[in-house]
């Protein structure tokens, strides 16, 4: 099983924890990893775009000129697709983007992102994370004392609204909890700060 250390909120050692391999010591799958997040951005779009077909142009009911004898191509309606001022053919249309992949697929693409951040040692294990108050400088200070640049994501157990109102504020820095975790998080940020009640949850869920 993975070791790691145990730290506090000011970079002191206070212990080690073993991490459940199947979860943080499971072998990497790109293209898992890449269907993971394709599907969580498809599922951002809004896909409000639209345009009009000739059906919703306004005008173009009465037919500008007789079929024959004027020496013209044959027309009835100035909203055809081939005129200035007509509607689009296969146009863009209000739909929707998602996808879903399968829940042991998802599973294991969260796994894999853990795996991967233990591995490279971006994974930190802290005793405990939370704030008195929202204050944006004491996670600068926490990031400054572990050497840490403005990318990284803070994963609690339970739902921490100081820390998260804390976070927020500095572009790059993320906090959410269990409930919340994802594959793009994980992969977008540099460093990862776990708390150990965050671990135990996850391992409950994912073992």
């Amino acid at each position: 099983m993975p070791t790691v250390a145990v730290y506090d909120m000011a970079n002191k050692k206070v212990g080690d924890i073993e991490l459940n391999e199947s979860i943080f010591g499971v072998e990497m799958n790109a293209g898992l990893l890449h269907q993971a997040v394709v599907m969580q951005l498809a599922a951002q779009r809004l896909g409000t775009h639209a345009t009009k077909t000739r059906g919703f142009v306004r005008g173009g009911g009465r037919k500008p000129w007789r079929q024959k004898g004027t020496g013209r191509a044959r027309s009835g309606s100035t909203r055809s697709p081939i005129w200035v001022g007509g509607g689009t053919v296969f146009g863009s249309h209000p739909r929707s983007y998602a996808f879903r992949m399968p829940r042991k697929q998802r599973r294991l693409a969260i796994k894999c992102a853990l795996s991967d951040k233990v591995k490279s040692g971006d994974f930190i294990v802290l005793e405990s994370l939370d704030f008195d108050a929202p204050k944006t400088k004491q996670v600068v200070k926490m990031l400054g004392d572990f050497s840490v640049g403005n990318k990284a994501l803070f994963i609690t157990g339970e739902e921490a609204v100081n820390v998260e109102k804390s976070a927020r504020n500095i572009p790059g820095v993320k906090a959410i909890h269990t409930m919340g975790l994802n594959v793009y998080d994980i992969l977008n940020h540099d460093k990862l700060f776990i708390t150990k009640d965050a671990i135990t949850r996850i391992e409950e869920v994912f073992a």
